[in-house]
């Protein structure tokens, strides 16, 4: 290959690539996410409570609901099948494997009062709720036990669609992981979230004539 054929060849593939970075879009979120007006929070079914921190997850899960309480855009509640959409949110631990306890008090929620910026939310929620993934048919151990536990090493903020059985089965819509994403004062979950629909909806009303 003579060089004045190989030069052209090395010019046109460095000016395919600006091109084609250009030409790639974000995929926008499903609309039904747009118009959703409330959701469930929880945490990772997969997630137990290490046992250094025993709260981490719950205390996660109230931050995240706080923070969409008072984002406004979507209304937090304490029963998943009849919400728009379902957020499961796990504390990570900055390294791979962690003891930790699962079951017992630790997974029952009787009841929440959060004071918010605008308003104070408070729910409660009769016995046991139902399971937000297939258990197949095999039992479950509710009683608290002690296990080792290889999960993410940074936090992590996961969205599904609500509003049916079994929500956790179907692939997550959106989903971000981060070292501390779901510590206030940033919320930087939650921060990204409001900014993937701020983007979808400016994509939406591009596509309107």
């Amino acid at each position: 290959m003579s060089s004045r054929l190989w030069t052209l060849l090395l010019l046109g593939s460095m000016l395919a690539a600006p091109l084609a970075a250009k030409d790639k879009k974000k995929p926008s979120l499903p609309e039904y996410v747009l118009r959703a007006q409330t959701v469930l929070v929880v945490i990772d079914p997969n997630a137990g409570e290490p046992l250094d921190e025993p709260n981490a997850n719950a205390l996660a899960r109230d931050n995240v609901e706080k923070a969409l309480q008072d984002w406004g855009r979507l209304r937090p509640m304490m029963d998943g099948a009849q919400t728009d959409l379902v957020v499961v949110v796990r504390t990570g631990s900055g390294q791979m494997m962690r003891p930790t306890i699962k079951g017992g008090p630790l997974d029952q929620r009787p009841g929440v009062a959060q004071p918010g910026d605008a308003s104070t939310r408070i729910g409660g929620q009769m016995g046991q709720p139902p399971p937000l993934s297939n258990p197949g048919g095999m039992p479950q151990d509710r009683g608290p036990h002690i296990s080792n536990e290889v999960g993410p090493a940074v936090d992590s903020f996961a969205v599904y669609r609500g509003g049916g059985d079994y929500p956790l089965d179907s692939p997550a819509i959106w989903r971000y992981e981060a070292k501390d994403c779901l510590r206030p004062p940033k919320m930087t979950a939650v921060e990204e979230f409001r900014k993937a629909l701020a983007e979808a909806e400016k994509q939406q009303s591009s596509k309107i004539p």
